[in-house]
């Protein structure tokens, strides 16, 4: 469970992911996904719903190219990062808050998760931006429900530009989730919890996503859970909002489909087996 890009900022007590969720990784990322390529795109449609967007491309060991072409008007390009300790190795990318703040988790693999996908997130704006991964900075944006600077992260300059670049991160288990667009997009990564903690956080969700569980096989409320809660988070980091906004104020749908939202498109994006994900990108 995350708030904002939860690589960034996390309200004390706030768990990196739903909390019951099993830490190992249940499937290989599909052979097919590993080679690096112009990156996933997906087009976006005013007032509906996505559903599904293609697979994402697999940040590996390769040198990205110098250039990365940004995404059009109404598309969001999806990147998966695989985390392991040697994705960590070039902590010299990271600037000083980063490293601040990866050296306060207690757990090592906490601080490599942090390193490893930051490192990942900034070769990848440095691709699309054609800057330096060490040089690319960091801003906040204002909160949309106290106008304090703890909104949405942002590239420096990046957020007033028009078609500037947008991204957000997510991270769960042993991937992490980089999603990009020309507007305010958010994404969230999550395993999928375990059916007791489905039981205690069903009462989050709104009306609509609670008789949606309520009417599937026990079996089933997991992996919909999963769905309907990453589609929530990835609108809610998309706002810039994040948890503090009540989840259950808008639905996002636990069905096959997101509920459309107005203004926004919802897709869910294809992950490992055992984990859900999905990107959210304000179209008005």
């Amino acid at each position: 469970m995350t708030t904002q890009d939860s690589a960034f900022t996390r309200p004390p007590g706030t768990p990196a992911h739903l909390p019951g969720t099993p830490a190992h990784l249940p499937g290989p990322v599909p052979a097919a996904d590993r080679e690096e390529g112009p990156p996933a795109s997906s087009p976006a449609g005013e007032g509906a719903a996505a559903a599904v967007a293609p697979p994402p491309r697999v940040l590996g060991d390769p040198p990205l190219p110098d250039r990365l072409p940004r995404p059009g008007a109404g598309a969001v390009d999806t990147w998966l990062l695989r985390i392991t300790p040697t994705a960590a190795l070039r902590a010299d990318l990271l600037d000083d808050g980063e490293r601040e703040r990866a050296a306060r988790f207690r757990r090592e693999e906490d601080r490599t998760r942090y390193v490893a996908s930051h490192i990942g997130l900034r070769r990848l704006l440095g691709a699309y931006l054609g800057a330096a991964p060490a040089a690319v900075a960091f801003v906040r944006e204002p909160c949309p429900l106290c106008a304090a600077p703890h909104g949405r992260p942002a590239v420096a300059g990046q957020a007033e530009e028009a078609g500037g670049l947008h991204f957000s991160l997510s991270h769960s288990g042993g991937f992490a989730l980089v999603a990009l667009a020309a507007a305010p997009v958010g994404a969230d990564l999550e395993e999928v919890p375990r059916p007791n903690v489905v039981d205690n956080l069903e009462s989050q969700l709104h009306p609509l996503e609670q008789q949606q569980l309520a009417a599937l096989a026990p079996a089933d409320r997991p992996a919909a859970f999963a769905r309907c809660w990453t589609r929530k988070e990835a609108y809610l980091k998309g706002t810039g909002t994040g948890l503090g906004e009540d989840p259950s104020r808008t639905p996002v749908g636990a069905g096959p489909r997101p509920e459309p939202v107005p203004g926004w498109l919802l897709a869910d994006v294809p992950v490992p087996a055992g984990h859900a994900a999905a990107w959210a990108l304000r179209t008005g």
